[in-house]
């Protein structure tokens, strides 16, 4: 079916408030997983991974900017959060957007095409990205090890959400030897409707760079991603805040952290409050009420820790400010010295 005749297809462009340089021919095109068409000029491989691309650059600058203390886990947690393939799902499904049963010639342009991957076939736990009954192992694999992976092969080695890459990094011996290995993997039978519609939106992202400039594109982002709330603060999980705080204050030079009772009732009651303050010297880094004098210690280390690692400028300006002809230079931001080590 033609896509400028499909009325489901023009609903949805208008609903993207799309620029007029926007072919609706692509808009149909970024609806074709590579699953229902083989044929790279046909389906949206291309157009998704450089979405991909793009909503990982302006998600990380805006929260490297925004949070420039956040630890990488947190990061990691936040990047997912933003432009992960859940939420993309989440965001298609805002958008309007409906899937077929099966793709075909004959369907609706304004409907997703894929194919559905059977059931009985679940994500494998121990190697992201990859299917249980299509998964295999090779020897760098059977070598990798869960506590090789460190913060800093996370930042380096593997994708914007700290999750594994399959082949990547390897040493340059041997990529051709993994190169023969991958074109012998059989491809997967289908993909999921998670997966598909995450696939979509990245693949409308890149087209709008594509055809409309990479102002449009960031502004297409700002507006249906970054602009989306996230409370950054419950995401932290600390085992022990109480060391991390003392750590924290020995590295910036700070005094010891020293818990001082502020107030309380109801000592001899079924339900005492206590006030606690973490005070390091003069200054109150902390302060959280708890039914005993240990847990409001606790939460107010936490919320101490909280407070530092969620410090935020006044004025946010990313790197991507900078370009185009009447930009204003850019200017760094804070360096943090990055997370405790204990």
């Amino acid at each position: 079916m033609l896509a400028a005749s499909s009325a489901k297809l023009c609903a949805l462009y208008a609903r993207l408030s799309l620029p007029p340089r926007f072919p609706v021919e692509t808009l149909a095109r970024c609806l074709v997983d590579p699953s229902a068409d083989r044929d790279p000029d046909f389906n949206n491989e291309a157009l998704s991974k450089l979405g991909a691309d793009l909503l990982g650059y302006h998600t990380s600058e805006y929260l490297l900017c925004r949070y420039p203390r956040l630890p990488s886990e947190v990061l990691f947690a936040a990047m997912w959060a933003y432009c992960g393939t859940d939420t993309l799902q989440i965001l298609a499904n805002e958008w309007g957007v409906e899937a077929v049963a099966e793709p075909g010639g004959e369907v609706d342009s304004g409907y997703l095409q894929f194919k559905r991957r059977l059931p009985g076939n679940a994500e494998s736990s121990q190697f992201p990205g990859r299917w249980v009954k299509e998964a295999y192992e090779s020897k760098d694999q059977e070598e990798e090890k869960p506590w090789r992976r460190g913060a800093s092969r996370r930042s380096f080695l593997d994708d914007e959400f700290g999750t594994t890459t399959s082949h990547k990094e390897v040493h340059e011996a041997k990529q051709r030897e993994l190169r023969h290995e991958v074109a012998l993997t059989p491809k997967p039978q289908g993909v999921t409707r998670t997966n598909a519609s995450a696939n979509f939106v990245r693949a409308v992202t890149g087209a709008v760079y594509l055809h409309c400039g990479r102002r449009a594109a960031k502004i297409f982002i700002k507006e249906h991603i970054i602009s989306r709330h996230l409370d950054v603060d419950k995401i932290f999980t600390f085992r022990q805040p109480m060391r991390d705080l003392s750590r924290l204050c020995a590295r910036e030079g700070f005094g010891s952290p020293i818990a001082r009772i502020l107030s309380e009732t109801g000592r001899k009651s079924r339900t005492p409050v206590f006030v606690v303050g973490v005070f390091s010297g003069r200054q109150k880094l902390g302060e959280s009420a708890g039914a005993s004098l240990d847990e409001a210690r606790l939460k107010a280390s936490i919320r101490a820790l909280k407070s530092w690692y969620l410090y935020s400028p006044l004025e946010l300006r990313v790197p991507s400010d900078a370009e185009g002809p009447n930009a204003k230079s850019w200017e760094p931001v804070l360096i943090d010295g990055g997370e405790i080590i204990v």
